[in-house]
């Protein structure tokens, strides 16, 4: 069985995957996260809550998993 992390690391990955198909089908436009923007959201989730400058509701795992490939591949 997925752990919890797990588990919402794929729904957010496939979130991101829908999210990135239908705006891609509908309006012909691509979404992107520059890495730098991706790294710093992805290490405020991370922090522990008492560390945090800002609210931030969404774990870690979930932003993650919405992340990720802004995070892995380069867009030219």
């Amino acid at each position: 069985m997925f752990t919890t992390f797990t588990a919402l690391v794929l729904a957010g990955g496939g979130l991101r995957l829908v999210l990135q198909w239908q705006l891609k089908r509908r309006w012909d436009i691509s979404l992107a996260v520059p890495q730098a923007l991706a790294g710093a959201l992805v290490v405020l989730a991370g922090l522990p809550e008492f560390l945090k400058p800002l609210p931030f509701p969404v774990p870690l795992s979930l932003t993650l998993g919405l992340l990720l490939p802004d995070l892995l591949l380069r867009r030219g």
